[in-house]
């Protein structure tokens, strides 16, 4: 993942907010109503939207879903592009007491549809891009008719301006602080969401909740007087949870917020250009910035001798240590690199730190710890690999409806997603392997048992198996190892047929890149799959696996 944050000028504020003010002076509805002419976000073709307008859209959807029966605790999903539609939820939500999913629009009707009504979603919104699927998804949950919005035209959606228009500006009576609840999972089972108990406090006052992230890599709030402000370029999919909570977090320090709608070298270099980035992220990984940059270094819009960028923080894809080595030189030292999960805790390199212990993820964050054990469940000494836990202070969470997942994944009081690594005897943690079988393709998680779920249906396939291999662009794509049936003949012909096979039943993000056939799988006598068997042979010649 990599972020970039710009700053550019704009009108002076009625009352200037200055770079490190004290915490709780600010966030986004107290800086709205200071200045609502604040250009707080700009939207993928350019358009701008000043803080007030947001403030006003948001407060007017609060209203409107309170007429509906939403009350504390309950959860809106939103299928929409990167923009401001989503940014209005997201806004909505944490001010009215509600969980927000934002939804993967790469999902198919019937996964989506699974989240909607696994998150009891008492509202669906849908952008008309994802007409289709979104339709499928309300009628897969089994959503009211009457709870179904749509921007834009959607059949059988109501448009969003029957349930706004006519709803006051003015900030809704007793607001207490929301929630996201992002989806996540393991490599086995539907995905979960991560749900946190609410603070039940004033949205005003839970500003250092939501600026704590930036604040690790020594960002300010606010801007110099008479300055120019911060902003953050969001260059890849709002659904997932560290693009929405670092550009939350930017939004609450007072920085603009500048949307791309998809990932594109050229498109980037140029908003690095227009609004002087400074800051950015990107979940698919340094690894795919370096090799689609490269090509372009010749332009001088990139190599000009003012560059602006002070943060590129990355993190899920792995990127290999020449290849990052290569950035820094080229970019200078500013990007920082993060371990995390969307439960809750982390690690972070500074460059100099990435420099001095070079493939590191950095050490845990202030409020966060590490615990590395073997498979009993006793810690290692430090250079052993082993399990990697986590637990972050004062914050808990549970996957939404089930309880023994939430069990089953935690020890003395730290959780793991299955990651192995070890830490150096100053701290630093480094991965080496994955316990479980997730891959990690383009910064998305990405579940092995899921896709082999669908493949085994084929009445030509005997037994399945389908686990990451490398690619250095992506980090990790999609490899399917096939037993046929009995009688049938591999080749070309049959992986076509097989992948054909999943269209409208998994996301095209999941299907294997490649099939390759085996005559018979290797397994224990117990029927156990000896997956590292077959992936061993991809990976050979690799200091780590994943």
């Amino acid at each position: 993942m990599i972020y970039f944050f710009p700053g550019r000028p704009r009108p002076e504020r009625t009352e200037a907010i200055t770079e490190g003010e004290p915490m709780g002076s600010l966030g986004f509805w107290r800086l709205a109503q200071a200045d609502p002419g604040w250009v707080a976000a700009v939207d993928p073709d350019g358009t701008e939207h000043t803080a007030g307008e947001l403030l006003a859209r948001a407060n007017r959807l609060v209203h409107g879903l309170r007429g509906l029966g939403l009350g504390t605790g309950d959860g809106v999903c939103g299928l929409v592009p990167n923009g401001v539609d989503g940014l209005v939820l997201y806004l909505a939500a944490l001010q009215a007491g509600w969980y927000y999913t934002p939804v993967n629009w790469h999902l198919t009707g019937p996964e989506i549809g699974y989240i909607v009504a696994d998150s009891e979603a008492k509202a669906f919104f849908v952008h008309e891009r994802y007409a289709g699927e979104g339709a499928r998804a309300a009628d897969e949950a089994g959503l009211d008719p009457a709870r179904r919005f749509a921007f834009g035209d959607v059949p059988g959606f109501r448009p969003v301006g029957e349930l706004v228009d006519g709803q006051p500006d003015a900030l809704p009576a007793d607001r207490s602080n929301g929630a996201t609840m992002h989806y996540t999972s393991g490599t086995t089972g539907r995905p979960k969401g991560v749900r946190r108990a609410l603070a039940g406090m004033d949205p005003d006052d839970s500003y250092e909740l939501q600026t704590f992230l930036l604040s690790l890599f020594g960002m300010t709030p606010g801007r110099p007087a008479g300055g120019q402000p911060q902003a953050h370029l969001v260059t890849s999919p709002n659904y997932h949870t560290a693009v929405t909570q670092f550009g939350g977090c930017a939004l609450h320090m007072g920085h603009t917020l500048v949307y791309m709608d998809r990932w594109d070298a050229e498109e980037c270099l140029r908003l690095i250009d227009r609004y002087s980035i400074t800051r950015s992220r990107r979940p698919s990984g340094l690894r795919k910035t370096t090799s689609l940059t490269n090509s372009l270094a010749h332009r001088t819009t990139w190599l000009r001798s003012d560059l602006s960028m002070k943060w590129a923080i990355h993190a899920a894809a792995p990127c290999p240590v020449p290849l990052k080595q290569k950035m820094l030189d080229w970019w200078g030292d500013c990007i920082w690199e993060y371990y995390a999960a969307t439960e809750g805790g982390g690690t972070i390199a500074s460059p100099e730190d990435w420099r001095k212990h070079p493939g590191t993820v950095g050490k845990a964050w202030p409020i966060s710890e590490l615990l590395i054990v073997d498979d009993d469940g006793i810690e290692v000494p430090r250079g052993t690999p082993g399990t990697i836990y986590m637990k972050m202070a004062g914050v808990d969470f549970e996957y939404k409806g089930d309880r023994e997942k939430t069990e089953r994944n935690r020890l003395r009081g730290y959780f793991t997603v299955g990651d192995i690594g070890y830490l150096t005897d100053d701290g630093f943690l480094f991965l080496s392997d994955r316990k479980a079988d997730m891959i990690i393709s383009g910064g998305a998680n990405i579940y092995p048992a899921e896709i082999e779920n669908e493949i085994i249906l084929h009445p030509k396939v005997a037994d399945v198996a389908v686990f990451g291999i490398p690619d250095e662009e992506w980090g990790e794509q999609i490899k399917a190892v096939v037993e046929p049936a009995p009688g049938v003949a591999p080749g070309p012909a049959l992986a076509e047929e097989i992948l054909r096979s999943l269209e409208g039943r998994l996301a095209r993000m999941k299907w294997p890149r490649s099939i390759d056939f085996i005559d018979a799988m290797p397994r224990e006598p117990n029927g156990k799959l000896l997956k590292r068997k077959l992936r061993a042979p991809y990976w050979e010649g690799r200091e780590s696996v994943i």
